[in-house]
């Protein structure tokens, strides 16, 4: 029987669910390098209890550890959601105004983000941002899918509040 102590299939989970682990705390974080530390040490944790989580497990072992990570760190601080600019600055073609305001559209995206309760972002962030189905996100949070269907409703209705045309 295989386990997640031989090479190759540990190196599959990460591959697999390493990303996916790290946005997953990066929308709850808002912090890129908590989220790589938490991705770290869920992985560490995996390889020293490689003997007793099976391959079908790893997924959900991971994202437990790392949530659980995010737990231990949330007690002590306030989450705030840092998004980059990068779509502006990329650009050279547009007009003055136009830049202006993509920048105070994506500026009250933000605000109207930051509103939204922790498990609302990260719900909307995971299915929009990842692409991610309501049943992988109903599993990642331990909730079922019929959770995650309101707290998208939630969201988009906050997020429709805060800003038009969305």
């Amino acid at each position: 029987m295989s386990n997640v102590c031989e090479d190759h299939i540990f190196s599959e989970v990460f591959k697999a669910h390493s990303k996916t682990v790290f946005n997953y705390i990066f929308y709850k974080f808002g912090n890129e390098e908590k989220a790589h530390d938490a991705v770290q040490e869920a992985f560490v944790k995996l390889w020293e209890n490689c003997a007793k989580v099976s391959p079908e497990k790893a997924k959900s072992f991971v994202y437990t550890v790392a949530n659980n990570l995010y737990l231990n760190v949330i007690k002590a601080e306030k989450v705030r959601l840092k998004h980059a600019d990068s779509l502006v600055r990329d650009r050279t073609n547009e007009s003055p105004e136009f830049l202006m305001e993509e920048k105070e559209y994506q500026k009250k995206l933000d605000n109207a983000l930051h509103a939204l309760p922790e498990n609302q972002r990260t719900t909307f962030l995971l299915n929009r941002i990842d692409g991610k189905k309501y049943a992988e996100i109903a599993e990642m949070e331990g909730v079922s899918v019929k959770a995650i269907e309101k707290r998208m409703h939630l969201a988009l209705k906050s997020l429709r509040e805060h800003i038009d045309g969305i």
